[in-house]
Formats: C-alpha cells, structure tokens, sequence
C-alpha cells in the first residue's frame, strides 16, 4: 500500500456504532454537525473522518471514508452512502470556517502479510467458513471469496457480525494485524460455540414437545381404537383397581370416603400431570394397609410363659409382667362379650315398660378399646431387650416388627412428609403397620433414649401421641391424613438408661428393668442358647464338640465382665472358630468334650482377675459401686495426702455432683477428727488428693460419699478397707447415710467381682428384694444409717505400728 500523507478531515462522530475499513454504510444525517461534516466533505475531496462515540468517550482511532452519494432518504430525513477506507490515528483538532477538523495520520496495513499473520488468517477463515454453513449467511461467504488480507479478513468479520459496539471499538483501534486477527478468531469462537448451544437447546426441547405430542396423540388414538372394540385403557383398569381395592378392604367410612376421592380425582387427572403419579402412590399405600386385619391372639396364660421361658433364661420380672398384662386382656375380653351377649338377647320380662309409661331410650356403655398398656424395657446391652419383644409377640400370637429410633432427629419420621413434598411417603408407624400385615402387631420402638431433636423438629415429641392410649385412636399421618386406630397395638420400648428419654415420654411408658445376668443364669444361658447357636455358625454338628458347666463357668468368670451377654456369645464364637480350625487342620478329631485346660489353650490368658483384693491391700483405697449405661460397675477411690497448702484435688474425670460429695466428706472426717481417733491439727496441714481411676471414663453422682470418706478414713489411720468389701450411699455433713437408686445392678457387678460383702443404705433395704436369691444367698449385706457404722465394717483391724492417732492425743 502506497504512503499517505497527514490530513485535515471534517469529523463525523458516529455516537450509535462503528464503521470498519472496507464497510460499506448509509448513515443517516440528524444533527447540524453531522450535515456541517458532510457538507464540507462534499466541497472538497469527499473525504471524512468517522470517529466512534461510545458511552461518552471518542475513539483514538478512526476511519477515514468516502462519501459516494447524498440525498434524502424514503422518510424524508437527509442520508448519506460511505465506504470505509483505510484506519486514522485520530491528531489535533482544528475550527474552520466549514466546521470541525481534525489532522488524521493514516494506520494503513502492510503491503504484505507476515508468515504468522497468514497462518491466523487461514484459521480464521476456516472458522468462519463453519460459522456461515451453521447459521445460513449470504454475505460471509462472499466475503471470504473477495478478501484475501488477514486485516481487511478480521475487518470484515467485525462488520459483518452482531458483536457489542465496544468489542467494535477494540478490533478498530488495534492496529496490529496479528492481534487484530487472534482477536477475530477469539469472537468468531465464542459465536460458533454459542450458536451450538442455541440449536442443541433448540432441538431438545423441540424434540421434547415433539415426543410429548406424539405419545398424547397415538395416546388418544389408542383410547378410540380401545373404545371402539370394547376394551378399556391401562388407567382406566387402575382406577377400577382401585375402587375393586377400597371395596374389599375394610376401611372405616371416613377412611373409605377419602379415598373414593382421590379415586375419582385420579379419574379426571391426565397421566402426563405429576399430580397423576402422586395420588396412585398415595392410594397404593391406602389399599397396601391391613384395614381391619387382626391375628387371633393367644389367651392361654400358661402356654405364653412356658413360651417365654424357653426363649429366655432369667428375667423374671417382665416375664410376669407379660403374663399379668395377657390375664387381664383375657378377662377383659371375657367380660365385654358377656355384655355384648347379654345387649344382644334384648330386654326381659320385667324390664316391659308398663302401659301408660314413656319407654326409656337405650343407652349403650362403650367397651374399652385396648388396655393402654406401653412398657419400656430398660437395661445396659446385651441383656435380651430386643429378642424379648419378639419372645412376647410369638406368646401373644401377634405379628412382631421393629423400629429402629436410635439417632432420628426429624419429626417427620415419626409422623411422616406432607404430600406436597416431592418424594413424601408415610412416617415409621405407618411403615410398621403395613410390614406386620396387621393392625394388631407387637411394635418394638428400639432404642428410645437415642432420639435426638434439631431444627426439624423433635421426634420424641411425635411419639406422645402414638403412645398415648387416650389418643392414639385417632392417629393422623401426615402424608395419609386420615385417622388411623392404633389402639389395639401393643408399644414395647427400648432404651438403655431411663435418664435421656424426656419426661413426658417416660410418663406414658410403664418402665421394666433388665438388670442384667447372675453367674448361674449366664452358664444356663450359654448351655441352651449360645453355644448350639455358635457350633452351627462355626460350621460344626453338635456331636462334634461339647462342654460342661465347670467349663462354661471359666469362660464367664474369667474371660467376661458384662451386664448382658453379647460379650459372653462372641468369647464362645471365638472359642468355636479356633476348635473349628484345629478340626480343619486335622489336629483333632471329634466328638471331643471342652475341658478348663481347654479353655485356656484357645482364648489364651485369663482377661479378668480378683482386683479388689490387690488394688485395696493398702490403706487409702476403698471400693465402691456404681451404675453406668452398660450396667452396673465396680470403681475404686484412692486416696493420699502431702505436706502443703490445705485443700482438696481431684482427678478422674468427675462430675459436679462427685465434686461435692468428695468436699463433703472431707469435711466430715475434719469436722469428727477427735471421734475418728484423728489429730485434727495434723489434718489441717495437709492437702489431700483423690482420684477414681479410669480417667478417661466420666463419673459423677452422689452415691460416692460413702466411699470417698471411707478412703480418706483408711489413709488418715493407717487400716486397709476389707477387699471383699464393697460400698454406696451418699453421705452428709452430720454422717447420714441416704439412698441411692440401682441397688440391684450394684449388687450384680459387686457379684461378678468377686466381692461378698455390700453395704448400702438404710432406706434402700426394700429393693433387696429385686436382687435374685441365689445372689442374695451367697454375699452378706449390711443397710447401715450412718457412715461410722460404714467404718467398723469396711475398715480393717489397725496393723501394728499404725499410723493411728492416740484418742487423748486427738483430744489435746
């Protein structure tokens, strides 16, 4: 391209696009400047400057351009034809007499093109080649056969596309051919990419309304050719499904009414609506309930307990809770078809009224519906909870399901979703109801202390409605919504400890303790239940392998400690599996009878010993009990002293409670130092700490006090606690002994210790009476009042050279 010279054009600003090299544009002429420019153009070489004016802000680069015709245009406003020639460096402004001018330094684009600026070009045309077939253009093909430079290429892109007036701007006022066609080739990318966003969207959602269309149609079409031979349609054979279902079951009129309903709105709905799907669900669930289905229970009082025997070794007292609860529903059901019979026969001679007398209307009384009966099966793990729930089911004759509660935080899964919500369905008691196929089912809640509440609500809360028998006849699910009688079935709850299920939850619920196996009920447990259970998961016959009790008996002393009996069925696994591998092997050959020696030889060492007796051979040390989730437990209180600063530490992980009971009884053995036999002066120098050992296990509760002053008593005289002694009672300033709760469970771990001897208190004699007899034949118990008694007890004889205090010395 030939060198132009710097010249002085007229400036036509161009406030609503942009004009590129090598376009060819009718602009209209609205302004006085605008005319006042072209004008002057026309006086001279025909030459103007097009300067873009975007948001107020002129271009530094512009276009020189050629006014080749003038006039006016169809709707009478002045127009003007111009061709974009080559790019200026927008310079210095001038006034002359014809308007505004401006110098104009010509940016004209090499003569010839670099190796680079090529190979762009070639890509941009490449994808303006596609860009054209895809959206059908007349004028890009054209100018991809007339234009061969890579910058009148990028240029004419830019005048030919849709781009925004800034994006205009910049491909104007780059100067660079290179930038200017990777720029082009950028833009023309973007295009094609969204245009094939465009037509796939556009397709898809043609092909969609196509698909629906057509299905609707041939739909229709199916319906008429059906209708004209006789037959009928796939929906219409559901909803006389449906109305066949609602017919047969035995719905109550309410129940029946609501659904005919959504029967007869599932008629007029069309099947491409989801409201079609949502109420064939909703009724799916209505037919699928046992309306009026109820298993003949079982009245024999006798055949429920040997039942329940035979399922179950121990546990005596929900057995005969069981049993009173099956007597009385007998003599209730008794007693109502005797009234029924007797309503039925009508009335008798004497009940004629006379004539004269205004007959007086019947007045029916209503028969109960159900006893209301809820019990709560509470104890640590491993006692049978849950397989006694199904042990009551099979002696009652009824259908068994369970509930699983443990970590339900939302409300909704007690009383279900609202069929508003996508993918509702019933809450857990519906989901009971339907499995047992029946409405009479025993319903075991499993795990009620591990519910949980947040902001979707509070489960538990839920739950005082299905257990209340004063409305639980009239149960409302949310996703059914209609009333559904849960009156005859029979709650039975689960939980481990009492403490963590809310109080108006416990109150609707009659509590059953279970609180674990005596020594003689985990081997009878083990012989009739556990081990034919292990020989055949192990793969064995029972002929193959046999123990006695003297063998069985070391297994639950010696390699278990447990409230329950879980740990008990995993040792005899255990002990299974390595006889099994030995028979495997072909080391043994059965039938073989387990020994003691055998015993040992595949569980290894003995994993339980006579503790107390070690950890309390020393003065300081005093054993007490205590109550925990998994059962009762036996815990030791150490105590020492150090010359320093008064006071009290303690270690262990304590509670508040324990805090205190431990300052209490401090304080006791300083207040009653001179009657202890203690120098008072002495205990004053003295810091004391007391620590209850594994720490890592928190304690607390005040059932402590008892054993923490025993403890400091033991240390301060110098005299061990007997170590078959074991304690608990919480204890007061003046020495009172009061009571605590879970006697029977104490009792029970003190037993499985090895521990004869247990003190308690006064006031808890009464629940002696829970403790089976065997244990209470075999240990000593002592209900003392006050802790000095504890003393004379626990305390054994003062060793010669003790550290015991003269009286008259404790007394100066």
């Amino acid at each position: 391209m030939a060198e132009l010279d710097t010249q002085t054009l007229p400036v036509l600003p161009l406030p609503n696009g942009v004009v590129l090299p090598g376009s060819v544009v009718t602009l209209a002429l609205d302004g006085p400047e605008a005319k006042a420019a072209v004008a002057a153009a026309l006086g001279g070489d025909s030459l103007v400057l097009l300067v873009p004016n975007i948001d107020g802000r002129y271009a530094r680069v512009g276009v020189v351009a050629m006014v080749e015709q003038a006039g006016e245009l169809p709707n009478g406003i002045t127009g003007v034809v111009l061709r974009g020639m080559h790019r200026a460096l927008v310079g210095a402004g001038v006034n002359g007499s014809d308007g505004l001018r401006v110098q104009a330094d010509p940016i004209p684009d090499p003569t010839e093109a670099s190796p680079r600026a090529q190979e762009l070009s070639r890509e941009l045309r490449g994808v303006l080649t596609v860009l054209g077939e895809r959206r059908r253009s007349r004028r890009l093909p054209e100018l991809l056969r007339t234009v061969n430079e890579p910058g009148a290429l990028a240029d004419g892109f830019g005048s030919w596309s849709d781009l925004p007036a800034d994006k205009k701007v910049q491909l104007l006022e780059t100067t660079d051919v290179e930038e200017r066609v990777q720029r082009a080739i950028t833009w023309a990318r973007d295009m094609l990419a969204e245009h094939e966003l465009n037509e796939r969207i556009r397709t898809e959602v043609a092909d969609g309304m196509e698909s629906t269309q057509r299905e609707f149609l041939l739909r229709r079409q199916l319906d008429a050719i059906r209708k004209e031979l006789g037959e009928t349609g796939d929906d219409e054979d559901a909803v006389e499904n449906y109305r066949t279902k609602i017919a047969a079951s035995h719905m109550p009129d309410d129940v029946r009414a609501a659904a005919i309903r959504e029967v007869d709105k599932l008629e007029r709905t069309s099947e491409q609506s989801p409201e079609h799907g949502w109420i064939r669900t909703w009724l799916d669930w209505m037919t699928d309930l046992p309306w009026g289905v109820r298993t003949d229970e079982r009245d024999d009082v006798v055949e429920a307990r040997s039942i329940l025997d035979a399922d179950h070794t121990g546990l005596e007292e929900p057995k005969d809770r069981i049993v009173e609860y099956l007597a009385v529903r007998a003599l209730k059901q008794r007693r109502d078809e005797s009234r029924k019979a007797t309503d039925e026969s009508g009335p008798t001679e004497g009940d004629t009224p006379e004539a004269g007398e205004e007959p007086v209307a019947d007045v029916k009384q209503p028969y109960e519906r159900g006893n209301g009966v809820i019990l709560a099966l509470v104890g640590p793990p491993g006692v049978g909870k849950t397989s006694l729930g199904e042990s009551i089911a099979r002696a009652l004759h009824r259908n068994f399901v369970r509930v699983s509660l443990g970590g339900v935080r939302d409300e909704a899964e007690i009383r279900g979703h609202r069929r508003t919500y996508v993918g509702a369905l019933p809450g857990r008691i519906v989901r009971a109801i339907k499995e047992s196929g029946s409405m009479n089912p025993v319903v075991l809640l499993d795990e009620v202390d591990k519910m949980g509440a947040d902001y979707r609500g509070d489960p538990s809360s839920a739950l005082l409605e299905v257990l209340d028998p004063a409305q639980n006849q009239t149960f409302r699910d949310h996703y059914l919504e209609v009333d559904l009688d849960l009156s005859d079935v029979l709650f039975l709850a689960t939980a481990n400890v009492a403490d963590t299920i809310p109080g108006p939850l416990l109150d609707r619920m009659e509590v059953v303790r279970l609180d674990g196996y005596t020594e003689e009920e985990k081997v009878a447990i083990a012989r009739d239940h556990l081990w034919a259970r292990q020989v055949e998961r192990n793969g064995l016959e029972p002929a193959d392998v046999s123990a006695d009790d003297v063998t069985l008996r070391k297994v639950v002393t010696e390699y278990t400690r447990e409230a329950g009996v879980r740990g008990l069925e995993r040792t005899l696994g255990k002990l299974l599996r390595k006889f099994a591998a030995e028979v495997a092997k072909g080391t043994v050959v059965p039938p073989v009878a387990l020994g003691v020696d055998d015993v040992r030889t595949y569980l290894g060492r003995p994993r339980f010993f006579d503790e107390p007796a070690e950890r309390t051979s020393v003065p300081g040390v005093a054993t007490g009990l205590a109550v925990t989730g998994v059962g009762g437990d036996v815990l030791f209180v150490e105590a020492t002293s150090m010359e320093g600063e008064a006071g009290l530490t303690l270690t262990g992980q304590v509670g508040d409670v324990m805090k205190e009971s431990a300052q209490i009884a401090l304080s006791f053995v300083r207040s009653h130092a001179a009657e202890l036999g203690l120098d008072p002066v002495e205990i004053a120098k003295k810091r004391f700490h007391v620590h209850v050992p594994a720490g890592a296990i928190p304690k607390d509760g005040p059932s402590a006090g008892v054993t923490l002053t025993t403890a400091l008593v033991s240390l301060l005289t110098g005299r061990p606690v007997r170590s078959d002694v074991a304690m608990t009672g919480e204890v007061t300033l003046q020495g009172k002994v009061l009571p605590i709760g879970g006697l029977k469970q104490k009792v029970l771990a003190a037993e499985r210790m090895g521990i004869t001897t247990v003190i308690f208190p006064k006031r808890n004699e009464p629940d002696l009476d829970d403790v089976p007899e065997a244990v209470r034949e075999r240990m000593t118990f002592h209900a003392l009042a006050d802790v000095r008694e504890v003393l004379e007890i626990a305390l054994a004889p003062a060793p010669a050279g003790a550290g015991a205090v003269e009286p008259e010395v404790a007394a100066a």
